[in-house]
């Protein structure tokens, strides 16, 4: 039951000092700072964060989360950004997605406007972008213990009340268009090497992006559709893997 611990709130604050001009890793630009964005991983250590110990390590500059034939979690786990919750924002991570096994195996996400449903355990729920060492999943809108995949890879949907009586939380999802070529977006993906996330919120406007490309185009007209959450990053059940994750940075957007 070990967790990596939140480390003193004035080093989270100091997150964004000291960082010169360059583009390296975990770092921002002059640009960037004017922009607004600010940093949520410094590239060293767990301040700002909050994990399982046996999953969660920070290597080579990435927080990184690590499953064995000899320690596999008994559910989804997730390291915590407690830097507190965000509504409206546009939201950049690199990833890289490794299976630990001949089965190619790995399955990660990106967790927004979330919110933890066990402390201990470090157990997130919540709408996530969604990520895989495969063929399909990658750039999905999925809704981690909720109501499932919500858009898939290409589609522009509008997410309204109601929906099937026999199962309540089966989503009422009317597909209204479409946003590229899902084949282009899975081509443009690196297996086991790193690629770009990027997630912008704006009211229940929900769109994502993967090497630069738009993957799904969401607006949540239900009430049950979050407005503000947390940040976290999975690691999920199953057979081994890695799921590895830097230059995370945000910005906070007008809801204007």
């Amino acid at each position: 039951m070990k967790l990596n611990r939140l480390l003193p709130a004035l080093a989270a604050a100091a997150l964004v000092i000291g960082f010169n001009a360059s583009a390296a890793d975990n770092e921002l630009t002059d640009q960037e700072k004017a922009d607004g964005y600010v940093l949520l991983f410094n590239g060293k250590d767990f301040t700002g964060w909050e994990s399982r110990s046996e999953f969660w390590s920070v290597k080579d500059g990435a927080i990184c989360g690590k499953t064995t034939a000899d320690c596999i979690p008994k559910q989804n786990t997730f390291c915590i950004c407690k830097a507190g919750e965000f509504g409206d924002f546009e939201l950049h991570a690199k990833f890289k997605l490794v299976p630990g096994d001949a089965k190619g195996f790995s399955n990660s996400g990106i967790q927004y406007r979330s919110k933890v449903y066990d402390p201990a355990y470090c157990v997130v729920g919540g709408y996530q972008g969604d990520m895989e060492a495969g063929k399909n999943y990658t750039g999905i809108l999925y809704e981690e213990r909720g109501r499932g995949i919500l858009a898939k890879r290409g589609q522009k949907v509008v997410i309204k009340e109601g929906g099937d009586p026999k199962n309540p939380k089966k989503p009422n999802i009317e597909v209204v268009g479409s946003v590229g070529n899902p084949d282009e977006v899975q081509a443009s993906i690196k297996q086991g090497d790193w690629n770009d996330y990027v997630i912008i919120a704006k009211g229940n406007h929900l769109q994502q992006f993967v090497n630069g490309k738009q993957t799904v185009d969401v607006t949540d007209e239900t009430a049950v559709g979050a407005k503000t959450g947390i940040i976290a990053l999975q690691i999920h059940k199953g057979p081994p893997m890695s799921a590895c994750f830097k230059d995370l940075k945000i910005k906070k957007l007008s809801a204007k």
